[in-house]
């Protein structure tokens, strides 16, 4: 006789009993994955509910809540699912993850999402927050700005991306919109559309600085070998916007780099108009903490941001920042102290380091050795950024008054 599992207030699946446990077995039920494991007793092997392996039968089962419990018994990983795989801590906020992008228009309340993981709201909030670094309540606008970003740039109109974002109505889309845009939702639409953003460039020991800003301030910032190249990418980023080069209103803003660069400042004090999911701005946060002739590394940066986990997510926030030294991504290193990647060359990195240590009164890490470039060839996608590590600018910052 074939048993439906009991359902919580949700709708859920919960498996409370071994009957539904078995149940799920023999279906090889891929949602009960991580809600128990079961043994088996002629093998001394404990599995997922979905694993592919034979089925045993009824009477040489034992089951489990997690790895732990049946490790404790006696039994072993089996090899074919390997029900080991993640700890029973992230198998909840998995299938808590999976069940928030299942449907990006819903909006799942903690009690709801809770019963759809078989653990307590307390509880849940707890791990997603110390796993994921953000609360569900925030992954799901998160989420909905994602989906926002990727309709507009696909050509929606703006009220046909906000419902299928899920924000329910305009108004909602409108509030939480800047934080998640860094502007207007019909001018992120048309690339910046109605835009006037302001731009100037200048050379400096590191090769040319442009800096670019709206009316609410810097929203790039970055390095490169010509104007020209830079100028090309800004109009790559805004191609629709209204670019006006301005060296007099942005000369207060390439003076305090010049003056970082020379050693002569060791903060910045710039109004910044830049977009960010709530992890990024806890990550961005942070590195805005680590003290000037200092670093960090990646896996320091995830522990600060309570997500000691998610290394790789906060290579990604280094890698997306757009505005270099306001935000010092280029302070956060490999653990061990190598270099690994940065947006702006690697070269450029360690000039930068150098710099700030020697003006910290810190001892200069000396030269880039050949494992770090190696290291920085092998993480370009990892790291602070998409360059190579192979660019051949001169980087030796020149200290003359």
């Amino acid at each position: 006789m074939n048993r439906k599992p009991s359902e919580t207030a949700s709708g859920t699946a919960s498996w409370t009993s071994d009957d539904e446990r078995w149940e799920a077995v023999t279906r090889r039920e891929p949602q009960a994955d991580g809600a128990f494991f079961y043994g088996v007793k002629t093998t001394g092997v404990f599995c997922r509910p979905s694993c592919a392996s034979r089925q045993p039968r009824r009477e040489n089962v034992a089951f489990f809540t997690d790895a732990a419990a049946a490790r404790a018994a006696g039994f072993r990983d089996c090899k074919r699912c390997q029900p080991g795989g993640l700890p029973r801590e992230l198998e909840i906020v998995n299938r808590a993850c999976a069940a928030l992008d299942a449907d990006r228009q819903q909006r799942l309340t903690l009690a709801q999402l809770s019963d759809a993981v078989h653990v307590s709201p307390f509880h849940l909030q707890r791990l997603f927050k110390r796993v994921v670094g953000v609360s569900p309540r925030q992954y799901q606008a998160a989420q909905r700005g994602a989906a926002l970003r990727d309709a507009l740039q696909c050509g929606s109109d703006v009220t046909r991306a906000t419902l299928d974002a899920g924000f329910g109505s305009p108004s909602r889309m409108y509030d939480s919109a800047p934080a998640e845009l860094g502007m207007a939702p019909s001018a992120y639409r048309r690339k910046g559309a109605g835009l006037t953003v302001r731009y100037a460039s200048a050379s400096t020991p590191l090769g040319f600085v442009l800096v670019a800003a709206t009316e609410r301030g810097i929203c790039k910032i970055g390095f490169g070998d010509d104007t020209a190249t830079l100028a090309d990418d800004l109009r790559s980023e805004f191609a629709n916007a209204d670019l006006l080069e301005d060296t007099v209103h942005l000369a207060p803003f390439i003076a305090q780099i010049d003056a970082y660069l020379r050693g002569t400042r060791q903060n910045f004090d710039l109004p910044l108009d830049i977009a960010a999911t709530a992890f990024r701005q806890r990550v961005w946060e942070a590195l805005r903490r680590i003290p000037y002739g200092e670093t960090r590394s990646y896996s320091q940066i995830a522990e600060a941001v309570g997500t000691p986990r998610a290394v790789r997510a906060v290579a990604s926030a280094c890698a997306t920042n757009p505005v270099a030294l306001a935000i010092p991504c280029h302070r956060v290193v490999a653990k061990g102290g190598a270099l690994a990647g940065y947006r702006w060359g690697l070269p450029r990195k360690a000039a930068l380091l150098d710099n700030e240590a020697q003006h910290a009164g810190v001892f200069s890490r000396g030269p880039i050795t050949r494992d770090e470039r190696v290291l920085a060839d092998a993480d370009a996608g990892v790291g602070n950024g998409n360059g190579n590590g192979n660019e051949t600018t001169t980087t030796k910052l020149d200290h003359a008054a």
